[in-house]
């Protein structure tokens, strides 16, 4: 929000017409302050210079914007005042125009003791029958009003994006709400950790603290008051694993972590050990969430490879593009061999839920180690090169068959049904592979290959004595249900034709044009599998159906190309 209300002949320092050369007005803003903008606590940014500008009459408040729209980097006509975190996030203010925020207290009493105002009660109707507005009336209003009058009652508490910039007495937090065991500060102007500190102190019984999209200061002088917090989120906090392993000793009861959003690269640990240290501490720590990070290196997710109580890990959005199992590819160097000797648990040993969507793995030696995962059984994968069917990635049913503890793949459920199927389909996949490849590489690059094959009791194909022409042809032939799905194609029964296993999906489509009578359509083709969300869709034409792992039933869907 820049000086927009004045009307002079004379410019702002942004460039917009017309500003007011109004005396300095000393608001009190400080270099590094957190702010909003003047009736709008959602426009949140951070003071980056007070004083003032070069051609234009005043003082004036430098404010970089969170949300990146402004109107320069901190320079001005060849003069630099700050420099900003993006090429047009900044722009000069005046000072009344912006807000330092409210207390604790403040926001309180705003979100709970506020009415609703006679606006906000005219929106809430439903159209009857006759298209005519009936208000709504909520169940239970009055007392759910009259109940949040008295504070002493609430359990949970939400002040999200409210301005608060600091906590106030905490004798009359204590005496306000006493009870508070869950608390949502998302969005406000906090930065100090001795305010967080003084805060947990006053409500005894917080026990879920969420400060995401507060912009906490870098140095952590005194160790806030933590001890009692078991859920803590700090996403998009400007975070550095160096200021978590400062706050580490005030979170010794920690249970889950969250950390998204916070550029975080590298595991640093405490710096009294080695940069290449295992993370020890956090003794109660089931889930960490690193979502939306830019770790490239599995290297630093294995420095808490001995948290001993961790059962998930969101690693959801990062760069990673390679994974092992610490005990099966020893890393010299890289980690804390003494500490590795001389642990009695294995690495990862409690983990169950491993989060790795939309990162860049790409080679199935890293989908084969998640076997070596003592316990994990939830593991996601989407949104990675090596599922990417457009760009050789491998279907669900490779990851099913070649994970043998996976329960639940990419949020959905491996039914033992789905697991059977994959598994069987898999090893014949890899047989009519190795019918084309060298066999013993082929068995090298499929591990479980074997003991799958053996499982299901699949027999190697015989050779067929005295059986030739049509009758040989005809034993290796696949059978598909073509089913059209097309609104545009219309209604045609589905059909179900045996074809050989050599068919390429570009020839599948002109049969289909063929089968149903679709010339001059363009189609494409989905293979309907058990257990996934959608069906998978078929867009290499040179691809032979073989390669997809059929069995001797399959489904194919036949849509027209949009």
């Amino acid at each position: 929000m820049d000086e927009s209300s004045e009307k002079l002949p004379a410019s702002d320092p942004n460039g917009n017409d017309g500003a007011l050369p109004v005396a300095a007005d000393d608001a009190g803003f400080r270099v590094g302050q957190r702010v909003h903008a003047m009736g709008n606590p959602r426009r949140t940014g951070t003071v980056r210079y007070v004083g003032a500008v070069e051609g234009h009459a005043g003082a004036w408040v430098g404010v970089d914007w969170d949300d990146g729209e402004g109107k320069h980097d901190g320079s001005v006509n060849g003069v630099r005042y700050f420099a900003a975190a993006g090429e047009r996030s900044a722009s000069f203010v005046r000072s009344k125009n912006l807000s330092a925020g409210i207390s604790f207290i403040e926001a309180l009493h705003l979100r709970y003791r506020g009415d609703s105002t006679k606006e906000e009660e005219d929106e809430m109707y439903i159209l009857s029958t006759s298209k005519k507005r009936v208000s709504i009336q909520l169940v239970g209003k009055n007392k759910v009003q009259e109940k949040l009058k008295h504070f002493e009652e609430l359990r949970g508490a939400s002040v999200s994006y409210l301005g608060v910039s600091f906590v106030g007495s905490s004798d009359e937090i204590n005496a306000l709400v006493p009870n508070l065991e869950e608390l949502d500060l998302t969005g406000n102007l906090l930065s100090k950790w001795q305010d967080i500190g003084s805060l947990c102190d006053a409500l005894p019984a917080l026990g879920v603290l969420n400060l995401t999209n507060n912009f906490m200061e870098h140095h952590v002088e005194e160790l806030p008051l933590l001890k009692r917090i078991h859920t803590l989120v700090l996403n998009n906090c400007g975070m550095t694993w160096k200021e978590v392993e400062m706050l580490k000793e005030s979170l010794t009861a920690v249970e889950e972590l969250h950390l998204m959003a916070n550029k975080l690269r590298t595991i640093m640990p405490a710096p009294s050990v080695p940069v290449t240290a295992f993370v020890q501490g956090f003794d109660n720590l089931r889930l960490l969430n690193l979502e939306d990070n830019c770790i490239d290196s599995w290297d630093e997710i294995l420095k808490f490879s001995y948290l001993r109580s961790l059962e998930q890990l969101h690693l959801n959005k990062n760069k990673l593009k390679h994974i092992y199992y610490p005990a099966n590819h020893p890393s010299p160097g890289t980690l804390d061999d003494n500490y590795m000797q001389d642990t009695s648990c294995k690495p990862f040993e409690k983990l169950q839920c491993l989060l790795l969507g939309h990162n860049e793995i790409e080679d199935l030696a890293s989908i084969d180690s998640l076997n070596s995962f003592p316990r994990l059984m939830d593991i996601r994968l989407s949104e990675n090169p090596i599922v990417d069917l457009a760009h050789g990635g491998v279907p669900r049913f490779v990851l099913v068959a070649r994970l043998a503890k996976a329960k639940i793949l990419n949020g959905s459920e491996v039914s033992p049904r789905e697991r059977k199927e994959s598994e069987i389909r898999y090893v014949r996949l890899v047989m009519a592979k190795m019918q084309s490849d060298d066999s013993e590489e082929v068995k090298q690059l499929h591990p479980r290959f074997a003991e799958l094959k053996a499982l299901h009791g699949i027999e190697d194909e015989k050779p067929s004595c005295g059986i030739s022409g049509p009758q040989k042809m005809a034993s290796g032939l696949l059978c598909v249900t073509l089913k059209c799905v097309g609104a545009s194609i219309g209604e045609k029964q589905p059909l179900t034709k045996k074809i050989p296993p050599t068919t390429t999906v570009g020839k599948l489509k002109v049969l289909c044009e063929s089968f149903f009578k679709l010339k001059g359509i363009r189609l494409r083709l989905f293979l309907q599998e058990e257990g996934s969300p959608l069906p998978v869709l078929l867009n290499d034409d040179m691809a032979p159906l073989m390669d997809l792992g059929m069995g001797t039933e399959a489904t194919i869907l036949v849509d027209e190309e949009s």
